[in-house]
């Protein structure tokens, strides 16, 4: 049974608040410094200079909430907490991503060393503690679970990095349509913090539904038509925070069933970056270099709205934290059953969900638009005039037949 403390509503509730009323001072802020991102290009979505920063607003809500959090707890151990050489990692780490994505919001630099200072920060989390350990396999001889395979220093070093950057980049590279790497991210912090309660991880819950708060606190600014950007600042910061949590909540020491978890919850930037990579790749492009090749520039070119497409990968996205959350509770064959669910009715909806905008045949004839339909009632109503008028000894009103008689008769 899935049990929400006060606390997590406490969390949540501050986050929410803090971030919602941080937008409009980190906006202004934004402007003030020249964190403004002007489109260049066709890839761009938005048509006028917009500011950026708004990731300024999502850390502090995230930040409060978390510290108000834990220290209501226990102040002594909260301070424990902070001293510990694992937290003060994850602080440092997150502390170049911040400064990282100011300066980039400021002064664009180029992909490579924004890589580099992502490699770094990585380095330094994963160099405190903070890493896949081990990975046990279910089915197979053990004395639990499965048999248990520990991964050696090297190993652990290098797949806990390349996890950490790649979903750092993942949720950067998906911030091209208003709203939707916040709305995304914050699918995937509600998903985590579920998942968290369900195995009784107090801290990651407390963490995830904090993170979860200050990103729908700053949804509303960001939503289709965005008032204000998250820029580098708020997506690299919350590609980074979801992937510590995913580590220290689902991957520390995980079957190959629980890798799934993480996977699915931030399964659309996830896999619209191998995408992006491997047709790159194909085209004999740099991997770091953009193109309208992103599912939401193709959601697009098919004709949908912009709401509509961010609303579209919404539901994929929360999908897919289900689907995570069913098999942390209920298990692998559940978890089976309710995909074939959706992928039967996903698959069905696809193929008609681009009609949604045109008439289709009614009865299998063409169906008319309002202009069509006016104009036929025109027609009706001038026919019934001429057929009234056309009646014996009674000419239309208005004909010339009546003017020539009133002249006679005066």
């Amino acid at each position: 049974m899935i049990t929400i403390e006060y606390e997590h509503l406490v969390a949540f509730s501050v986050a929410l608040i803090i971030a919602f009323f941080s937008t409009p001072i980190a906006r202004r802020i934004a402007f003030r410094t020249g964190a403004v991102n002007v489109p260049r290009d066709n890839r761009r979505m938005h048509k006028k200079p917009m500011p950026l920063f708004g990731g300024l607003a999502i850390i502090a809500g995230f930040v409060i909430a978390m510290v108000y959090g834990f220290a209501s707890r226990d102040l002594s151990e909260f301070l424990f907490f902070l001293s510990r050489p694992k937290s003060l990692g994850i602080i440092f780490g997150a502390l170049i991503i911040v400064v990282l994505g100011i300066v980039d919001d400021i002064r664009p630099l180029k992909a490579g060393v924004k890589f580099v200072v992502q490699l770094l920060a990585a380095s330094v989390v994963v160099a405190t503690g903070t890493s896949i350990i081990s990975i046990t396999m279910p089915f197979t001889s053990g004395a639990d679970n499965g048999m248990t395979y520990i991964l050696g220093e090297t190993i652990a070093f290098l797949i806990s990095i390349f996890w950490i950057v790649g979903v750092t980049n993942a949720i950067n590279l998906i911030d091209g349509l208003d709203g939707l790497a916040a709305g995304v991210s914050g699918i995937a912090s509600a998903s985590l913090f579920i998942v968290a309660v369900i195995r009784g991880q107090d801290d990651i819950a407390l963490a995830a539904v904090s993170l979860a708060g200050a990103i729908f606190g700053f949804l509303p600014y960001n939503f289709n038509p965005a008032k204000i950007f998250m820029g580098d600042t708020g997506a690299t910061f919350l590609g980074f925070i979801l992937a510590v949590l995913s580590i220290e909540g689902t991957l520390k020491s995980v079957t190959t069933l629980a890798l799934a978890i993480p996977i699915l919850v931030l399964g659309l930037p996830i896999f619209d970056t191998l995408f992006a990579i491997l047709r790159r790749i194909a085209n004999g492009r740099p991997i770091g270099e953009g193109d309208r090749g992103h599912i939401h520039h193709r959601l697009i070119d098919m004709g949908f709205s912009h709401k509509m497409s961010v609303v579209i990968l919404y539901v994929i996205s929360g999908a897919l934290g289900l689907l995570s959350i069913v098999l942390v509770d209920k298990g692998l064959l559940p978890s089976i059953i309710l995909l074939i669910l959706i992928v039967m009715f996903m698959v069905g909806g696809a193929r008609n969900i681009s009609e949604m905008n045109k008439d289709l045949p009614i009865n299998g004839h063409p169906a008319k638009t309002g202009k069509e339909k006016g104009v036929d009632e025109a027609s009706l109503e001038a026919a019934s005039g001429l057929q009234h008028s056309e009646e014996p000894g009674k000419p239309a009103e208005g004909s010339d037949t009546t003017d020539k008689d009133k002249g006679a008769g005066s």
